[in-house]
């Protein structure tokens, strides 16, 4: 049986996570909306602990360990962000960390999670991969599994974000978040529902890696395609938790190309003055992408994180 948070499990993990992590800043730019057509604001979440949303879930996710399990330790598998941030959330705690890493995973992040004192274990950069080490990790110190996003706390937590956008501006017409695994998406679907329900929501993914989109047109998890998007936070698939969510509560997902994700980086880099990762914006894509969908609308975007990789900085001249 799926385990789904409900609206009073978000402010459960509100209340519990609150004094750890931080009330992060809604930004706006008049440059942005005369752009987009639109009035944005901005959830920026780049300014979290450890430079993303992830702290909010692995910090709910960690509170909520018993005795014996913090006495083991926590694993997981991740790129980056999740990984930096169940390391950082572990170790305020006390509790071990043990973090199955692709060996593709940007240089920022792995630095980041050793940063944090986590034990690394570096794989092949897929999901099998992942799964086969983790459990390795698991057989050997018997950690408890934090998946990035297939955990009930992990998406009460993930809802903070958009309860403390939407009691800051209330009454938005869209609220977007991007997709990867579907924590972020599910939390803050779950978190509008309840506080603007007459609010669209949609996701925001990279047409090269769209298998969330595939998924809520057709009403069944579809696999995802070999990824190549430069949004390397979304290079993850939906599970059945999440997906539940996305298909009861989701509007839609619009998908962009990686010039618009680049264009949409470069603007946020330069009219906000913001640090942001392609993941992050992605959904500034989307509203560019259908200026006709959002035309004069409110609109709420929850920036995802600002955790670039200065090395392979996506939009070159273009600044």
């Amino acid at each position: 049986m799926l385990f789904i948070p409900k609206f009073e499990d978000i402010e459960a993990a509100m209340r519990l996570i609150g004094p750890h992590v931080h009330r992060t800043p809604v930004l706006t730019s008049k440059q942005l909306d005369a752009i987009s057509g639109a009035r944005l604001f901005f959830k920026c979440e780049n300014f979290q602990k450890v430079g993303a949303f992830k702290f909010r879930g692995a910090t709910n996710a960690v509170l909520n360990l018993t005795e014996a399990q913090r006495a083991a330790g926590v694993v997981t598998h991740s790129s980056g962000n999740h990984a930096a941030a169940l390391a950082h959330a572990a170790v305020m705690r006390g509790v071990k960390a043990y973090i199955v890493m692709p060996s593709s995973a940007p240089e920022v992040k792995k630095r980041a999670v050793e940063g944090y004192g986590a034990e690394i274990t570096f794989c092949e950069p897929t999901l099998a991969a992942r799964e086969a080490a983790a459990a390795g990790v698991i057989d050997r110190t018997g950690a408890t599994m934090i998946h990035p996003y297939d955990n009930f706390y992990i998406i009460a937590g993930q809802g903070t974000a958009a309860m403390e956008l939407l009691e800051e501006v209330p009454g938005p017409d869209a609220v977007l978040a991007p997709v990867g695994g579907g924590g972020l998406l599910s939390g803050s679907a779950i978190t509008t529902r309840h506080m603007a329900p007459a609010a669209k929501i949609y996701g925001a993914e990279p047409l090269l890696a769209d298998d969330a989109a595939r998924s809520l047109r057709t009403g069944t998890i579809q696999p995802a395609l070999p990824p190549r998007t430069i949004a390397d936070g979304l290079l993850t698939s939906l599970c059945e938790r999440t997906f539940s969510v996305i298909r009861n509560n989701v509007d839609d997902i619009l998908t962009v190309t990686e010039e618009q994700i680049a264009e949409a980086m470069a603007l946020m880099w330069t009219r906000m003055k913001i640090v942001v990762e392609p993941s992050s914006a992605v959904p500034l894509a989307a509203v560019l992408a259908n200026r006709e969908l959002f035309s004069g609308k409110k609109v709420e975007i929850i920036v995802s994180g600002g955790n670039a990789d200065l090395q392979k900085l996506p939009f070159g001249q273009k600044v």
